[in-house]
């Protein structure tokens, strides 16, 4: 009974021992629509990013496409990048879980866990997404133009996760296991980005060893549209603001603000309560 109502499943979803593509794959001409959003000049520049050759553009093209310029590819059928986004971050995961688990064969799961918390959060991503130069082929609107070109490029890591999406369903797994360690990691490496960046853990182990109250995050000021917002926190101890951060979220900018006051503590941290500028 449970082999018949198995096999009744792989045949409803197109399984088969013979054919085991990806349901997503299968599916491709009704997922992911043709746009006709990629310039030649961007079809190349993307071909150079991920070093392989375009052989489905319908993925890459949905996997360029920001929140911001969906309006410009729905009546196509189009959507935005945060599907596939969901798809790549699944990917990396694995992938990375996979690379530490054969890197670091003495490490325990609990530190497995926390260097790729390190691997695959939004800064590292940032950073990587920001290097490839993948900005220069996202479909974007004019104000989301404007705030990439202003700094604030934290959503460069949701477009690296839905093209990370791309290259495994244009190319497979192997591929997308290529373009992590042979593009990603020489990056994370080179910026030196495999190392703890839990900044709100870190200054919370520091002002603990002072002898200090735990550390207080304060939204200072938001501003910009809703896919492009950006939050300035401080970071309060001792009645004194001991660092200040910006990011997307709040969350993001409590561990800017965490992270600034780490790097003014370091400098003086004998006078580090002294040089505070403000009080709660």
């Amino acid at each position: 009974m449970f082999r018949s109502a198995l096999q009744r499943l792989r045949s409803k979803l197109g399984w088969s021992r013979r054919c085991a593509r990806s349901p997503i794959v299968q599916n491709r001409h009704q997922l992911f629509p043709h746009l006709g959003v990629l310039e030649p000049h961007q079809r190349k520049r993307l071909e150079e990013i991920v070093g392989l050759p375009v052989q489905h553009v319908e993925y890459y093209e949905q996997a360029l496409v920001h929140r911001s310029a969906v309006t410009r590819v729905s009546a196509r059928g189009g959507r935005s990048n945060e599907r596939l986004e969901f798809l790549g971050d699944a990917l990396l995961g694995f992938l990375a879980a996979e690379y530490l688990f054969a890197r670091y064969p003495e490490f325990p799961e609990g530190e497995l866990t926390k260097i790729r918390t390190w691997l695959v959060n939004r800064r590292t991503l940032t950073v990587c997404a920001r290097r490839l130069g993948i900005g220069a082929v996202l479909l974007m609107s004019p104000s989301a133009t404007q705030a990439l070109q202003h700094g604030n490029d934290a959503f460069l890591a949701d477009a690296l996760e839905a093209l990370i999406a791309a290259v495994y369903l244009d190319h497979g797994l192997d591929a997308v296991r290529e373009f992590v360690l042979q593009r990603l990691l020489p990056i994370m490496e080179q910026e030196q980005l495999l190392q703890d960046t839990n900044y709100k853990s870190l200054l919370l182990e520091y002002v603990q060893a002072q002898g200090w109250s735990a550390p207080v995050y304060r939204v200072l000021e938001e501003h910009g549209p809703d896919h492009a917002k950006e939050f300035v926190v401080g970071v309060y101890a001792q009645q004194r603001c001991l660092g200040v951060g910006r990011g997307r979220s709040k969350r993001e900018a409590e561990q800017d603000a965490a992270r600034d006051a780490l790097e003014k503590l370091k400098e003086q941290p004998t006078e580090a309560s002294a040089n505070g500028t403000a009080h709660l």
